[in-house]
């Protein structure tokens, strides 16, 4: 680690002084001031290198560091942290850029002012930043998408792709216009007055004893909206502090020290101030060469995951989170599940991590279960949330099965890349048909979504940062703070009480010891979803009781989200009104007329002062619900932009041209997250809509009476030339998919992560026999 790390800093060190060499204004330097530079320099950071070493090591060997809580809370990938460390150095490249330049030219100078394009992709290149992915890497014949999302759009092949910036519909805010957030600089003012706190914010506002019910949705609505957000959306935090600032521990400071941002608290009887820790997220290295030179050069943040609502929150999304979740070795296509736990009936639970001992929470007084092991790290966090994991595994597996008895003749790779691709269409059609009209009503889905019009290769189907950081965290405000868990009558259980929210997370164990996953679907079905209304927007049980793992004081979800959005950069609420053609806020009237609650609104205007500094997440929160919606105008209006180009931006849409038959279209509209739940749990009856809520027995339906997808639609008969050549050989620690190509058909091997093809990685059915010998795939 400490071989690799010098390597950085001596490539940014180079980055640095190849830039003073670019720049005219120091060209004078003579070669003897240069290196005296670079020598003291690079002994200054190799002093700050190892004593950041030194620092991290103790880090890791301490229990309670915050290093542990955020790697715990929200796990990196190799491939994530390689490209976030790449960011990182090219971020603190451009900070002591603009130091020394300070020093040189007795001024602040922005790094705008000293860069040209290829300034900024030679640093990109020295820092180790990855370059672009050109089109002609992708395979033109992809019939399945691939784990990382890459190569969707054939022509911008990181569009929609994991490790990739969140996508900024209007330009970054950043107080020093680069990477600093509104709140980083004490005392600056912005529209002449100072940000009021995001604690004071969440006290004074959002924090609520009691939430009302939703009699029209069930608590379930609110689970899936989390779960498929998860499939969209996550943004890792900083992987370490900036080797040319102090080192500091997260969890032990007040300061604004990167990436420390403390969210700051006041002890009001004392007037002492104290803080709750905060982490900023991870920067990217924004490469494109066709926008704004300030857009490359600002801090953007990274989407880790695919932004294609894929089912990659149950298949991961890189190669090696792919191998890891997969059966390799029962040769099925199906999914790894659980060795050591079934449920009462011998079905599967999730498979455990692969590090051990996990850091969930046990059972006082039983045998250990550790952290379920899912497509997505967050699976853990509740039981729902891991409820639905489960499900998905389950009905992966029942897919798999199914396909293999019907086409013996197909690989283990065919079974497991069609059953994926049904998978991710079941996601794709209760996402848009059954949830998102739900959330932003109907006059809104036909607005901003409307009927589907084919694929759009023009359209960037990535993740918005407002949109993974403000408009889908609407849902913070509808999280109930009681699980409750109820029995096969949907009454209260008889063994097993209602919990806490803050005793559901991270507990897998309460999933494996009290009954499985049945008695809590049951409660998110048979249980109104809480209701959101200006007054009464977060539970204390979120605002202060959240659990986050080594961490001794409880979180406080709603301040972590405004200091989010600030973190990010969002422009204020009134910018994102505009955007979507909405009415600024100039008034307290007008503030009034937009919530709808006079007191909430008053509130607002006296803490802001100005209504062009209200946060955008606050905002679209407090706004009246449009009418069937669960969101003000706008956040409807942000959520349905989004979708939209989730669904025209992916070429992979189960609608699109050629994904499907329209026989197995039309068994796929059959599909309903209510049949899935009756086709892998021990519950017989269920709402014909499980999103809605109703009364038990009269609002039940039979299973039997959910429609059911006939799987025969995927009934493939042996084609001629397979007849006459027979199946390709199978090859060791790989495999291979049919596809027609040139009327002719093709076997496409590949191997496994980890593995290296060798050989002709294509062969052909020529006559009777395959027209080359298999490829080998070795280590």
């Amino acid at each position: 680690m400490a071989y690799f790390l010098n390597l950085i800093f001596q490539a940014m060190l180079v980055c640095i002084f190849l830039q003073f060499f670019l720049t005219d204004e120091v060209k004078h330097f003579n070669s003897a001031t240069v290196r005296e530079l670079l020598i003291s320099s690079y002994q200054e950071s190799l002093q700050i290198v190892n004593e950041a070493l030194l620092h991290s090591r103790q880090r890791r060997s301490a229990p309670s560091s915050s290093t542990h809580m955020f790697a715990f809370h929200r796990q990196t990938e190799p491939e994530t942290l390689e490209i976030a460390q790449a960011a990182e150095v090219f971020q603190t490249t451009l900070k002591v850029l603009k130091s020394r330049a300070r020093q040189r030219y007795k001024r602040d100078v922005t790094t705008p002012e000293l860069l040209s394009w290829e300034d900024v992709e030679l640093i990109a290149e020295l820092c180790q930043c990855p370059p672009p992915t050109h089109p002609a890497g992708c395979q033109l014949n992809s019939k399945y998408r691939s784990i990382s999302g890459i190569c969707n759009n054939r022509q911008n092949p990181l569009w929609g792709a994991a490790n990739t910036h969140l996508v900024r519909w209007l330009p970054a805010e950043y107080e020093d216009g680069e990477s600093e957030p509104k709140g980083w600089n004490q005392g600056r003012l912005h529209n002449g007055f100072q940000l009021p706190l995001p604690r004071d914010i969440s006290k004074k506002i959002i924090r609520s004893s009691s939430k009302s019910k939703d009699d029209l949705y069930s608590q379930l609505l609110v689970e899936w909206g989390q779960y498929i957000d998860h499939d969209i959306t996550l943004t890792p935090l900083s992987t370490s502090p900036s080797p040319f600032l102090t080192f500091t521990d997260c969890s032990s400071t007040c300061e604004n020290v990167h990436p420390c941002f403390p969210i700051k608290t006041r002890d009001m009887s004392s007037a002492a101030q104290s803080c709750m820790p905060f982490q900023r997220s991870t920067s990217v290295c924004y490469l494109n060469f066709t926008s704004d030179i300030i857009q490359a050069l600002q801090r953007q943040q990274m989407n880790a995951i695919t932004s294609f609502i894929d089912a990659s929150v149950v298949y991961g999304h890189t190669p090696k989170m792919e191998r890891l979740l997969r059966d390799l070795s029962g040769f099925n296509g199906k999914l790894s599940v659980n060795k050591q736990f079934k449920d009462p009936k011998g079905r599967p639970y999730l498979p455990f991590v692969a590090t051990l001992p996990s850091k969930c929470f046990q059972d006082p007084q039983g045998e250990r279960v550790e952290c379920f092991s899912a497509g997505d790290t967050r699976a853990n966090e509740g039981l729902p949330l891991a409820s639905l994991h489960t499900l998905w595994l389950r009905e992966h597996n029942r897919i798999a099965e199914a396909l293999r008895r019907m086409n013996d003749h197909w690989s283990p790779e065919i079974i497991y890349q069609e059953t994926r691709k049904i998978i991710g269409a079941l996601h794709q059609i209760i996402t848009m048909r059954d949830y998102v009209p739900k959330i932003i009503g109907p006059e809104s889905f036909e607005h901003y979504i409307g009927p589907y019009g084919g694929y759009d290769p023009t359209t960037n189907p990535s993740a918005s940062n407002v949109f993974a950081t403000a408009a889908f965290r609407f849902g913070h405000a509808t999280i109930s703070p009681i699980l409750r868990r109820l029995n096969e009558s949907f009454q209260e259980h008889e063994q097993l009480t209602h919990l806490r929210l803050h005793n559901t997370f991270f507990s897998p164990w309460r999933i494996v010891k009290e009954g499985g996953i049945e008695p809590i679907l049951r409660g998110i079905i048979g249980t109104a979803a809480i209701a959101v209304s200006p007054n009464m927007l977060m539970p204390e049980e979120t605002t202060e009781r959240l659990v986050v793992l080594n961490i001794q004081q409880h979180m406080d979800l709603a301040s972590l989200n405004l200091q989010r959005g600030r973190d990010h950069a969002l422009p204020g609420y009134n910018d994102w009104r505009a955007f979507c053609g909405l009415k600024r806020v100039k008034t307290l009237d007008d503030l009034k007329e937009v919530v709808g609650n006079n007191k909430v609104a008053e509130k607002i205007h006296k803490l802001y002062k100005h209504p062009d500094n209200i946060d955008v997440w606050l905002g679209g929160l407090v706004e009246n619900l449009l009418p069937g919606s669960r969101t003000g105008p706008l956040f409807s209006c942000l959520i349905g932009k989004q979708m939209k180009v989730l669904r025209n931006g992916d070429r992979f849409w189960w609608e699109a041209e050629g994904m499907f038959t329209q026989q197995q279209r039309a068994e796929l509209l059959k599909g309903s997250l209510s049949r899935i739940i009756c086709d892998n749990t021990d519950l017989r009856e269920v709402p014909y809509d499980s999103f809605r809520f109703g009364k038990y027995p009269s609002d039940y339906v039979s299973c039997n009476n959910i429609p059911l997808m006939n799987l025969e639609a995927w009934r493939e008969e042996r084609s001629e030339d397979l007849k006459h050549c027979g199946s390709p050989a199978k090859i060791k620690n790989g495999d291979f998919i049919l596809f027609s190509r040139c009327d002719k058909l093709v076997a496409q091997y590949s191997c496994y992560h980890g593995f290296k093809l060798k050989g002709a990685a294509a062969i052909v059915c020529e006559g009777n026999r395959w027209s080359d010998q298999p490829p080998q795939c070795t280590e």
